[in-house]
């Protein structure tokens, strides 16, 4: 059941909508790949977009950028309808997955290459202050191949911001990373993104990622928009089941009116003996992740202490914390 999508603008975040979009809709033979979508995002605000892969996430992202046309719907950047724009006169800055740097040209000269409207000084003020703000000052000279992933993407997104677009969106931008390396640039760019008041959307598929990053998060499937709020709201009072479960780790225990109770780990406390069963048990760093069967056959997840913790098979009982549960419909 698709339940309706909130879009609720985050309070903390200029009111002013820099991008509207009405409506948009896009098909492949007899699939809707993208299904009446309609969304807004604020002046300086930054929407991460997340959802599983062919959910329509990417195929979304370049309508609004005008590289793939639509079949219904339209796309407002500040009130003006852009959408029979072409994409080189939309004004809006893309990085993809892999940065696209061209790789015959330097830094500068990648960075400088949307700056041909500018004089030959402004163009080379415009440069130094890019690569400061991505901070890579050091590396205007040198060739794309000469450069870490993680800088080729600064690179990209410097180039992106250089000709200050209206709009900024970012496809993946971090997923041909390392982990530990992905951590500390989505950090980066999302403060460049900030300091400079570009409103953005980031796609991704990392859960995480997109709870961090976002002011808002927008959970998408089989081409829909299931929910558009806070990370704290799509957390903790998620639309639907499945919201409830794409952004984090989830159990639905049945209550009495028939709906589901969405139990998080931290809302199970466990405490060793009793008719409960511990059927998994992970490894968690700190913590250890236990999966527990209780007596009236739900189950389960909660963490506990990795030291003197319950192991696979042992009885246990799980009380769950009742007083902040978010409910959902059984078949959502």
């Amino acid at each position: 059941m698709n339940s309706p999508v909130t879009d609720r603008v985050n309070d903390h975040v200029n009111d002013h909508v820099a991008l509207r979009v009405e409506g948009l809709s896009k098909s492949l033979g007899t699939r809707r790949i993208v299904d009446d979508v309609s969304f807004t995002l604020s002046r300086g605000e930054l929407i991460t977009l997340v959802g599983p892969s062919g959910c329509g996430k990417s195929t979304l992202l370049r309508m609004i950028a005008g590289l793939e046309p639509n079949d219904a719907g339209r796309v407002f950047v500040d009130d003006h309808d852009i959408t029979s724009t072409p994409p080189e006169r939309r004004h809006i800055g893309v990085v993809f997955q892999e940065g696209s740097l061209f790789g015959h040209l330097r830094v500068d000269q990648n960075i400088a290459f949307g700056l041909k409207h500018l004089s030959r000084s402004d163009r080379t003020s415009r440069v130094e202050a890019m690569l400061e703000l991505v901070q890579l000052s050091g590396v205007a000279r040198r060739f794309p191949h000469q450069l870490s992933g993680g800088e080729q993407q600064r690179v990209a997104l410097a180039r992106a911001l250089a000709p200050e677009p209206r709009l900024m969106l970012l496809d993946e931008p971090f997923a041909s990373l390392d982990e530990v390396l992905r951590d500390d640039l989505r950090q980066q760019v999302a403060e460049v993104l900030r300091s400079t008041h570009t409103p953005s959307i980031l796609v991704t598929h990392d859960r995480h990622e997109a709870l961090t990053l976002g002011d808002r998060v927008a959970v998408m499937r089989d081409g829909r928009l299931q929910q558009v709020d806070t990370p704290e709201v799509v957390y903790d009072r998620p639309s639907n089941r499945f919201v409830a479960g794409f952004v984090g780790v989830a159990s639905f225990v049945p209550v009495a009116d028939g709906s589901l109770a969405v139990v998080r780990p931290h809302h199970v406390t466990l405490t060793a003996g009793g008719d409960d069963r511990v059927v998994s048990c992970e490894f968690a760093g700190a913590t250890r992740r236990y999966t527990v069967r209780r007596t009236d056959g739900s189950t389960v997840v909660a963490d506990g202490p990795t030291a003197g913790g319950l192991s696979m098979g042992d009885a246990c009982t799980a009380t769950v914390v009742t007083d902040r549960l978010h409910c959902v419909a059984v078949d959502d």
